[in-house]
């Protein structure tokens, strides 16, 4: 007999005020998994995230952001730093986690299951740059992962889908 699979629900992160969360409390919801960063072109998808955030929050849908130092030293502040600039600057009232990698072998292991289950271009693993994201369905199952360039209002016909599923 083969274990289940692992599903997003499965792992443990620490939120950005040092707290444990473990995304078993989110079991039945659709998450958007995003690594972030403080000081990147694609920062002001902040604010895009938000309103994914306030708009289907209600209807179960629960955003995430995983701030990410790996790509060109980006975020490099500390986890007060990053909460406060983005609650500041966007109003971020989604859950933040704290920083970490998520390439390399110090990768956070939501991160290595991510890149796992939905490849990027040309079947690569690793994340690209800031601001990839992952649509993980209410079973915990990724159900399409997302360039940094696809704004966070490009992502509401597959948001609605994955709610009504």
């Amino acid at each position: 007999m083969t274990a289940p699979s692992p599903t997003a629900f499965d792992f443990d992160a620490t939120a950005i005020d040092g707290t444990s969360s473990s995304l078993s409390a989110q079991r039945g919801r659709v998450l958007l998994i995003v690594n972030t960063a403080s000081a990147c072109g694609f920062t002001p998808q902040f604010a895009g995230l938000e309103s994914l955030w306030k708009a289907y929050g209600g209807r179960g849908l629960t955003v995430i952001g995983f701030p990410c130092n790996q790509f060109g030293s980006q975020d490099p502040g500390s986890d007060v730093e990053i909460g406060s600039f983005c609650q500041k600057n966007y109003g971020v009232s989604f859950p933040m986690m704290s920083k970490v990698d998520v390439n390399g072998t110090s990768a956070h292991p939501l991160w290595k299951w991510l890149t796992a289950e939905a490849p990027g271009l040309l079947g690569t693993k690793a994340i690209k740059w800031n601001f990839t994201k992952f649509l993980v369905g209410r079973d915990g199952q990724v159900i399409k992962r997302y360039a940094p360039t696809d704004t966070p209002a490009s992502l509401s016909a597959d948001i609605e889908a994955a709610l009504s599923a």
